[in-house]
């Protein structure tokens, strides 16, 4: 786990913690969660991606699975305090994948579900600032809370998404009634995680929509093993 819960100012915003040895593994994925997540959440959430890795690949062998490393952040407030909690882990998300990037530099497969994409789009502005597009292997939003046209070429992400020197996958359910209706209503547009993108926006050359309603059934299910859209998620992006 990385944690930037209680550090945002400190000279060092992000702690490690847990098991880090990958076992020769090629590349790992890093796992942004959304909403509501405290610590203890927050690390089940990331396993639960691990299994459902698992579980796409058909493996009977957790560990067999693509080690995830979960990005920790505080999530468990109010949806407004949320949003700013989320914006201000740009920098720090982004701090932490330069350093990977020069550190040990095995790709990372970016995992954002629901609010964790924000998260996501305000990592992607802040390495496009810094010219580190080659910092991610390639980004992957579930049920992404965030406005559907914010992921087009001139919406808030938009050009950080395009500058990206990796694909970026939208896997959306209409079956996300979390999104359907809280978020429509709260604030007050559609979500991206619904949808995908607006209708008749432009999408960055490395933008893909990827339709995951005969797969998600609600909001939380994304990553679970067997009845989320990991399948699909790994042949999109390769994964052996």
């Amino acid at each position: 786990m990385v944690s930037t819960r209680g550090r945002l100012d400190a000279g060092d915003p992000t702690e490690r913690s847990g098991a880090w040895a990958f076992d020769g593994a090629d590349s790992v994925v890093l796992f942004v969660h959304g909403l509501g997540a405290d610590a203890e959440s927050a690390r089940d959430l990331a396993y639960t991606a691990r299994l459902g890795l698992a579980a796409a690949k058909e493996s009977s062998e957790e560990t067999s699975a693509r080690p995830v490393i979960g990005y920790s952040w505080s999530s468990n407030v109010d949806w407004e305090p949320a949003k700013e909690t989320a914006d201000a882990n740009g920098v720090p998300l982004a701090d932490w994948l330069t350093a990977w990037a020069d550190g040990d530099g095995r790709p990372i497969h970016l995992f954002a579900h629901s609010l964790g994409a924000r998260v996501t789009g305000a990592a992607l502005r802040e390495l496009a600032a810094r010219e580190r597009t080659d910092a991610l292997a390639s980004v992957s939003l579930f049920g992404g809370a965030i406005p559907r046209d914010s992921a087009a070429v001139d919406g808030r992400y938009g050009p950080a998404i395009a500058a990206l020197d990796a694909p970026v996958y939208n896997f959306h359910s209409r079956n996300d009634r979390v999104l359907g209706w809280v978020y429509r209503a709260s604030d007050r547009t559609r979500a991206v995680g619904h949808g995908g993108l607006a209708e008749g926006a432009t999408a960055p050359d490395n933008y893909a929509d990827v339709d995951v309603t005969d797969l998600v059934a609600d909001h939380y299910s994304y990553v679970e093993p067997e009845e989320g859209c990991l399948p699909r998620a790994v042949d999109r992006l390769g994964f052996e």
